[in-house]
């Protein structure tokens, strides 16, 4: 072998060729300056051009956006192809395929008897592969439960997606265990409510729920305590826009109900005392200061509670105000 080979065989392996990381490669995709003169960097076209030396730095990228044109939003929305928005509500979160109930095809016509059994039976299989693990059934009969209770006591969506998270929590972490799922989709639903500031009393709960209320009251606290939720005490004045409303009374005596309440807990004779009560004693006793005719029994069952409560605290409220007066 003569002397210029072995020169050039040594200085191949001396300069081994250049070769790229991925780290390298990661960090000059992520760098939005121009590697010549560190110029700023301007996408057009689907290129991305140094505004300063006009060097491309990539010529390949890709468009995301349609490829249709809007020039309104009511357009946008009529051009859009994506489908519902992802919810916690549903056990898959909305992201499954779901086989309509109506016999038709996609002209409108109607199946024939055949095609009918044919479809009910894809969709009893499409059914049962949404729902292919216990924890997946499990979710879906909580929710479906959550959603129930919810229409049933005029929550909004806002209330139902977070008692649907709520659950999720508490199926992920293992509380359920030794307790019934009607009782933790109630406290779920219980504790997102009064997250909300839409609260609802026990007593309703418990009367829309599948279990009685000392199940749910033990159920919430244990949810609470293992999920750590921070939720405030319920507040007498969340509950009066709705007494107010089912009682059709004026604004007036909603906001003097208000001012009743506000007395109260200035003076502390709410410490200790049912949020509900004091809620509906303010009701009654505005009503009456208003001069609108509403009754203790219309009262007592617009919020689910006894007469004898309206007037034990409709008597406080009054004495607490006066000496508010005085002081």
């Amino acid at each position: 072998m003569s002397d210029t080979t072995l020169r050039t065989f040594s200085n191949e392996r001396e300069t081994p060729p250049e070769t790229s990381t991925a780290d390298e490669e990661h960090e000059r995709a992520t760098v939005r300056v121009c590697p010549e003169c560190e110029g700023t960097l301007r996408t057009d076209d689907g290129e991305t051009v140094c505004s300063e030396c006009g060097l491309v730095v990539e010529d390949t990228n890709i468009d995301h956006g349609p490829e249709w044109r809007a020039f309104d939003a009511s357009e946008k929305d009529r051009k859009s192809r994506v489908g519902a928005p992802t919810t916690n509500m549903m056990h898959d979160k909305g992201l499954s395929t779901n086989i309509g109930w109506q016999n038709k095809d996609a002209y409108g016509n109607s199946l024939s008897s055949r095609q009918r059994e044919q479809m009910q039976r894809l969709r009893t299989w499409n059914e049962r592969f949404r729902t292919r693990d216990s924890k997946e059934r499990n979710l879906k009969q909580a929710l479906g439960e959550i959603d129930r209770m919810a229409s049933a006591l005029g929550l909004p969506e806002t209330v139902r997606e977070t008692a649907s998270v709520i659950y999720r929590r508490a199926l992920q972490d293992d509380l359920l265990p030794g307790r019934s799922i009607e009782g933790v989709a109630t406290s779920a639903l219980y504790a997102a409510a009064r997250q909300a500031g839409t609260p609802r009393s026990l007593d309703e709960i418990a009367a829309v729920s599948r279990v009685d209320k000392m199940e749910l009251t033990r159920t919430y606290r244990y949810i609470v305590r293992e999920l750590k939720l921070e939720i405030q005490p319920a507040d007498p004045e969340q509950y009066v826009p709705r007494f107010a409303s089912d009682l059709n009374l004026s604004d007036e005596s909603e906001r003097r109900a208000r001012q009743l309440l506000r007395s109260a807990k200035e003076t502390g004779i709410h410490s200790g005392k049912s949020p509900v009560g004091l809620a509906a004693a303010a009701v009654y006793a505005a009503a009456l200061l208003t001069n609108e005719k509403v009754t203790q029994s219309e009262v007592s069952e617009v919020a689910n509670i006894s007469e004898v409560t309206i007037r034990n605290r409709y008597k406080e409220l009054l004495d607490a105000e006066d000496t508010g007066l005085t002081a």
